[in-house]
């Protein structure tokens, strides 16, 4: 895994959405829904969620959105009816693509994401065209912006934690878990007393695509499209960004 830093393409979106002051809020309410779909809507018991939610408050999110996000989540939000669809498909050049959304119009919805698929040149496929060439896993990733966080003491927590692998980048610590570890892991990190940046069970490429300018531009544009629609809950792809 080393060598192909998800946490690159996890900044570059980041920021390229942070810089959309309006989108703070709805990103907020995805990553919540996200973390209480895996762990459940207990913030005692689920460390992912609680994490998303302190990170919700910090950018002054309101209680009723964030309540929202949960319920949505585990089913109990009063007069909606929500659905899960996973739609997989490919980018420019055959970049492999799987895009998890919750609406509740599905024929809107596919309309919207096979529209975006055609306009920047990728195309639909079926369920489980791209799917096996994703593994899932925990991800968790250590900011170390300050270079003071001592890898080999991240490292032996990390491994005692219950962690299957974790990879150095310049400002950052990635850690990959099984996801049956994956709270585990997060709960004795914040124990020994790491700052935890960003948390998820997700889908991890097995292989990664490297792209030539014009089209890495347009397979980024394509993903900025995706996420721009709010039925968009997370979308997983081979690309590998570069500088």
């Amino acid at each position: 895994m080393a060598g192909h830093s998800k946490w690159k393409n996890i900044q570059r979106r980041k920021n390229a959405q942070d810089a959309k002051k309006g989108k703070i809020f709805m990103r907020h309410a995805k990553d919540i829904y996200t973390a209480a779909k895996q762990g459940g809507g207990d913030l005692s018991t689920n460390a992912s969620l609680r994490l998303a939610v302190d990170k919700a408050k910090a950018d002054n999110m309101p209680n009723d959105n964030i309540d929202r996000a949960i319920k949505k989540a585990t089913g109990t939000l009063d007069g909606a009816s929500f659905e899960e669809i996973t739609y997989e498909g490919y980018g420019p050049s055959g970049v492999a693509v799987i895009v998890n959304v919750l609406t509740d119009n599905k024929n809107r919805t596919a309309a919207d994401i096979r529209h975006a698929f055609k306009k920047h040149n990728g195309n639909l496929g079926e369920n489980g065209s791209v799917s096996f060439m994703f593994d899932r896993k925990g991800y968790i990733v250590i900011s170390n912006e300050d270079g003071s966080i001592d890898e080999d003491e991240l490292t032996l927590e990390a491994l005692e934690g219950g962690a299957e692998d974790i990879s150095s980048e310049e400002d950052a610590y990635e850690i990959f878990t099984s996801p049956e570890e994956f709270q585990a892991v997060v709960a004795h990190l914040q124990e020994s007393g790491f700052q935890i940046a960003d948390s998820e069970v997700t889908l991890i490429p097995q292989t990664y695509s490297s792209l030539a300018e014009n089209d890495e531009s347009n397979m980024l544009n394509l993903i900025e499209t995706l996420e721009e629609n709010e039925d968009v809950q997370d979308i997983h792809h081979n690309l590998e960004v570069t500088d």
